[in-house]
């Protein structure tokens, strides 16, 4: 959803921008909407399974072991990314998955998948703030109040969720603080990603942060791996693999090349339902029981996300 952060320009002229939106959108366009909406929803979920086998940083390393290598095919034929860009290229790469997904994978194995999923929902929150702060663009005071909402869901969602146990895991505060943690990391990559994509492209830039980003992980899974023992299982193979190729990579195409045909404010109204797709996972697959604190802080959030990119 980091196309939401273009400028007022673009956003006046779509007809001059090439790529713009055609706003000749089909049923299929549609589907794939839906599709990639379930793609990214079932990501916590499918974390949660991953981390039944598999210490955090291991599982993090596996899944862009596999996207690695499908993202830097992307780029043959591409723009090149200059020597004077990499200090930047690698900075957001350790930015975005030394930080934002790794700090994502710790805060799942501290929470129930349901809560991990509603916390995960914050990041377009957390991106309208940064464009606020570092692209300059205005927050009304009904986003204002869309944010405090949202807030408000998430306090309500770890809170009531401590109080009852799911049936895999119970939430706890940390893991709270670590998925928060992961939102702020992952909106601001978000947000300073636009500068860089503008000028040397997007499959080059994502796919060149990505590397640096799996490549400084490396390390750190030799250190986890002296502290346990690590034995990898289909599930944990498995979870990695949909991870990276479906989440990261195909989701990635999936969503550029939608917004080439969909206007943005559609393509974002739809992927709202990535959280309930998630929900439903954690409930089918994990056992999660949503209790009453749950449904009505859910609601907040998902509310106070609508609100705040009513605008945008």
């Amino acid at each position: 959803m980091s196309n939401s952060t273009t400028s007022s320009t673009v956003a006046a002229n779509p007809s001059k921008i090439p790529g713009a939106p055609t706003h000749d959108y089909s049923p299929r366009h549609l589907g794939a909407m839906l599709l990639l909406a379930l793609i990214w929803g079932l990501s916590i979920p499918v974390t949660k399974l991953g981390l039944q086998d598999l210490p955090p940083l291991t599982l993090t390393a596996l899944r862009f072991a596999f996207a690695v290598p499908l993202m830097l095919l992307f780029t043959l034929g591409r723009q090149t990314l200059p020597w004077r860009a990499l200090p930047k290229v690698a900075a957001l790469g350790l930015l975005g998955i030394g930080i934002g997904q790794v700090a994502q994978t710790f805060g799942v194995a501290g929470t129930s998948a349901s809560v991990g999923t509603i916390v995960s929902a914050t990041i377009p929150l957390f991106i309208v703030v940064f464009a606020a702060i570092r692209l300059g663009q205005h927050v009304s005071r009904i986003q204002a109040l869309g944010l405090l909402t949202a807030f408000a869901g998430i306090a309500l969602v770890a809170l009531g969720d401590m109080d009852a146990a799911a049936a895999t895991s119970v939430t706890t505060m940390w893991g709270v603080g670590w998925m928060l943690l992961s939102s702020v990391a992952i909106a601001f990559y978000y947000v300073w990603s636009v500068e860089l994509t503008n000028e040397h492209g997007t499959a080059t830039v994502a796919a060149w942060s990505t590397t640096f980003g799996f490549l400084a992980l490396l390390p750190w899974v030799g250190w986890e791996w002296t502290r346990a023992p690590t034995q990898f299982t289909g599930m944990g193979i498995g979870a990695a693999a949909y991870l990276g190729v479906f989440v990261t990579v195909a989701g990635l195409y999936m969503w550029l090349g939608l917004l080439r045909v969909v206007p943005a404010r559609v393509a974002a109204a739809v992927q709202y339902l990535q959280p309930i797709f998630g929900i439903a996972a954690a409930a089918a697959l994990l056992g999660d029981r949503l209790g009453p604190a749950f449904v009505v802080g859910s609601v907040l959030v998902l509310a106070g996300l609508g609100i705040t990119l009513s605008r945008r």
